[in-house]
């Protein structure tokens, strides 16, 4: 499905984004797997895979907060002087607040992390397939928060609710070249962040669902793999919710 294709990854230190790592070098993948900080647990895994799979797993660190730093990790990426094909975006933060207790400072490193280092991140991955010419895929990690909304999640809502927004603009500006532009929409995951959840909160996202039960990072990678494959061909500007059918 993807054998072959040299992909970015991002956010994949833990949960979701080390998932689809792991799922794409499976399927014959070709990753630079990008995390905010260096550990040596993380340097073993990619290479780990490297070997089991046949493919180049490279780790590259940068930290989405600082625009500096992407714009290094992407000199990184460039060095090793691959087609880039698609960029899966993974990393983000949540903030959980009630509305009356938003401040400013979270909304403003939510919104940096959320979305405009993505868009940055996007921008000069665009660059390098334009270069190359080369037709691929760019996928946001938005939430169903986006669309359903949920208390304490304002301020990540809405950042999620912006991707979904930019990812519609940017899927009629570069379909014309060949990129398409999509974004999924987990629900409740099993993963880092929904372990910091209440059990009671957990228990009343069940009882919404058609398929009632936590979805796995594996399912959410599987999303990521068909978009990023030629089987989405004709598939932009969508948003696919992966909710067990949340209601």
């Amino acid at each position: 499905m993807i054998t072959g294709k040299n992909i970015v990854i991002t956010g994949a230190l833990q949960g979701i984004g080390k998932e689809t790592v792991k799922v794409f070098a499976e399927n014959g993948a070709n990753i630079f797997a990008c995390a905010y900080e260096e550990q040596q647990d993380f340097i073993d895994f990619c290479g780990e895979l490297e070997k089991e799979n046949h493919v180049r797993v490279i780790p590259v660190f940068f930290d989405m907060s600082d625009n500096d730093s992407i714009k290094k990790g992407i000199k990184e990426i460039q060095k090793e002087k691959m087609e880039i094909h698609g960029l899966v975006n993974v990393a983000g933060i949540n903030k959980d607040a009630l509305f009356s207790m938003i401040t400013q400072r979270d909304m403003e490193e939510s919104f940096q992390i959320n979305v405009f280092s993505q868009i940055i991140l996007s921008q000069y991955i665009v660059r390098l397939m334009r270069k190359n010419n080369t037709e691929g895929s760019i996928v946001f990690t938005s939430s169903v928060t986006a669309m359903d909304g949920n208390r304490g999640q304002t301020t990540y809502g809405a950042s999620k609710a912006a991707l979904i927004g930019a990812m519609k603009s940017m899927a009629l500006e570069l379909g014309e070249i060949g990129i398409r532009v999509n974004a999924v929409a987990p629900g409740v995951i099993m993963s880092p962040m929904t372990q910091k959840l209440d059990r009671d909160v957990i228990d009343k996202k069940l009882e919404v669902m058609d398929i009632p039960r936590l979805g796995t990072t594996t399912e959410v990678a599987n999303v990521y793999m068909y978009l990023m494959s030629d089987y989405a061909s004709h598939v932009t500007g969508q948003t696919f919710r992966v909710d067990g059918g949340m209601r």
